[in-house]
């Protein structure tokens, strides 16, 4: 039987194997825990699910292999172990008795009375779906076919400094995808350019330590550049006054109870209460409760809100799904839990995908403020600064001191336009500023 390397999310293709926990010779019953393996996100134990004695490891700890590979066989047992999250489901079994086939009566063949033949344009290029309109012409008289002058579009080329190489002076497509190519060797474009010797010129050697990427720092580099690439971001920045909501999360604190290990049997933090807040600002102002996907929008009925944890290097965004309606003890408890086992690389696929929305909140950095890159499939991040005092106009034009934290929230154009934007940082901030309806 072999083991193979499990799919432990969508976009997840290799895992390393940090530990085995069988031998080679050792009897193996279904449940029994074979090996451990690290993605760049998470860290799981793969069970076995059948009985039988591993007979040979072919991957040794410390390996990558990519998902679907022969990590191991056991003998004993027959098939190929299934991987965790991919369950295959094995056909029911048919109550229909089999019917007689029918036979079709043989229809007479029909001859075509004249089979004139088809004459295709020479000078029409047919390289996509698009129907061609017909060339368009330069500035310099040359013509450009509508293909061409796409493709163009797509690769930065200028048709105008292409030399022309279809019939009767046209700009066709191998003329663009020639520029393309030719443009890929020159100084500053293709491999070289992306080379780390590139980089390494200005520097005097031995002046610097090379860290090589781990599978986390790639994809987050990958998912970044995707995320500034092709999401439409805009800001909203917003201050909150936090003088109740520090003065309820006090007293809130002194209530509580020592434990069985003699500490307070809670402790609420900030986060907990702007993890609440924006749950509710989403059911406040449903139609930013949304995500883009490509040719539609899902729009949803939870708040499950994302909150991004720092680890060793990088981070990860657990979610806290259905937050607007969980108190802020049950937000805080989980919140611990999902923070101690991302450090440890111990979270599950299910608990770091989906969400709406996710939170970053570097105040406890003493950062004033700062804006954040969307993560995908998110519309929206909130980005929370410090706690500080500062000097703010009264109604009656005085000028006093008093508690704020600076807000951002980065929006997806295509989901989110600025009025619905500035819409649900209001409530956020209405929350903020009176956080009795948080305990409700």
């Amino acid at each position: 039987m072999n083991i193979l390397m499990p799919q432990l999310g969508e976009t997840v293709a290799e895992g390393k194997i940090t530990t085995w926990f069988k031998s080679i010779g050792d009897a193996v019953k279904p449940g029994d825990n074979l090996f451990e393996i690290e993605t760049d996100k998470v860290s799981m134990e793969v069970p076995a699910t059948a009985a039988g004695v591993l007979e040979e490891i072919r991957v040794a700890v410390g390996e990558v292999a990519p998902v679907g590979a022969v990590v191991a066989v056991l003998s004993g047992a027959a098939g190929i172990a299934a991987a965790p999250m991919a369950k295959t489901l094995e056909p029911a079994p048919s109550r229909i008795a089999p019917r007689t086939p029918i036979v079709l009566p043989t229809l007479p063949t029909i001859p075509l009375r004249s089979a004139r033949p088809i004459m295709l344009d020479p000078f029409r290029e047919v390289r996509t779906p698009e129907r061609n309109y017909g060339p368009a012409k330069l500035p310099s008289g040359a013509a450009v076919t509508p293909l061409a002058r796409r493709l163009a579009a797509e690769s930065g080329i200028d048709p105008g400094r292409v030399t022309p190489s279809g019939p009767h002076g046209r700009i066709v497509a191998r003329d663009i995808e020639a520029a393309v190519a030719a443009r890929a060797n020159e100084p500053g474009h293709g491999p070289a350019a992306r080379s780390p010797d590139r980089i390494k010129v200005h520097y005097e050697p031995g002046s610097y330590e090379e860290i090589p990427l781990d599978g986390m720092r790639r994809t987050i580099a990958a998912r970044l550049i995707e995320a500034k690439q092709t999401i439409p971001h805009f800001y909203l920045t917003a201050d909150a006054l936090t003088e109740r909501l520090s003065a309820l999360r006090e007293e809130a604190n002194a209530a509580a109870l020592p434990g069985e290990n003699g500490k307070p049997a809670f402790r609420l933090s900030i986060n907990d209460f702007i993890i609440k807040a924006l749950a509710l600002a989403l059911q406040r102002v449903p139609a930013a409760n949304a995500v883009w996907a490509e040719d539609r929008i899902l729009r949803f009925r939870r708040s499950d809100v994302g909150v991004a944890v720092a680890i060793d290097g990088g981070l990860v965004t657990p979610v806290i799904r259905g937050a607007e309606k969980k108190s802020l003890l049950e937000i805080s408890a989980e919140m611990t839990d999902l923070s101690a086992r991302a450090r440890e690389r111990k979270l599950k696929p299910a608990e770091i995908q989906g969400g709406v929305t996710a939170i970053s909140n570097l105040g406890m950095h003493g950062v004033r403020e700062f804006a954040a890159i969307i993560n995908p499939p998110h519309a929206t991040i909130l980005a929370v600064g410090a706690v500080a005092r500062r000097p703010v106009e009264a109604a009656d034009s005085s000028v006093r001191f008093a508690s704020q934290m600076t807000v951002t929230l980065s929006c997806d154009h295509r989901v989110i336009d600025g009025a619905l934007g500035a819409e649900l940082l209001a409530a956020f901030r209405h929350f903020i500023e009176h956080p009795v309806g948080l305990m409700i």
